[in-house]
């Protein structure tokens, strides 16, 4: 389930970071239009705990998947989630980038898209993939969350197995199993980030 969302969320959340970078007012693509509708779209969604957002969108959820329970239906709340995240996360770490690289590369004739993927992205790497590393370790949360509603995975494994049946030892293994998950993730993220830096 983690897997799955984070590889469909990082695609669609680093389009939608890049744009919503590239069109704030003064960047190399301004849409006033553009970024204010996808800016108020994460402003709106980003604030609601995401077992409130997994039952909200249960009516989307059912005509695009066909069902509201299951993995599936899960996966589909958490990349929408997740997507909006990692696109807050782009952007927040590209305006981070040093303007004077983005007017080097327009006083050589580079063009946006150009200035974009060779110049700002590059720069702005390092602390991208620390980004999604917190979108990862958010992820692995809110999958045990989803697990509650019917979307199957740990939580579903700690209800059904743990809770309900009053098995301390299933519930300390999932805490474990989990713990473990996350400082996994942690520790890949942070290595990989520090290459880049160096690289860098």
């Amino acid at each position: 389930m983690v897997t799955v969302t984070m590889i469909l969320a990082t695609v669609f959340g680093l389009l939608i970071g890049l744009v919503l970078y590239s069109t704030r007012p003064g960047h190399i693509l301004a849409n006033r239009f553009v970024f204010a509708a996808l800016n108020s779209l994460i402003n709106i969604i980003r604030p609601i705990p995401f077992i409130i957002f997994i039952v909200a969108i249960g009516p989307l959820t059912r005509a695009v998947i066909g069902t509201t329970i299951g993995t599936e239906a899960a996966i589909f709340a958490l990349t929408i989630v997740a997507s909006l995240s990692i696109a807050r996360i782009v952007e927040n770490n590209l305006v981070a980038v040093d303007p004077g690289v983005i007017e080097a590369g327009r006083a050589m004739g580079a063009r946006p898209l150009r200035i974009l993927f060779t110049i700002v992205v590059p720069e702005g790497l390092g602390a991208l993939i620390l980004g999604l590393t917190y979108i990862v370790v958010a992820l692995i949360d809110a999958t045990a969350v989803a697990g509650i509603v019917g979307g199957g995975g740990l939580g579903d494994l700690a209800m059904v197995y743990g809770y309900q049946r009053f098995d301390s030892t299933v519930m300390f293994v999932i805490i474990i199993f989990l713990i473990v998950l996350v400082q996994l993730a942690q520790w890949g993220g942070n290595a990989l980030s520090r290459k880049i830096l160096r690289r860098g």
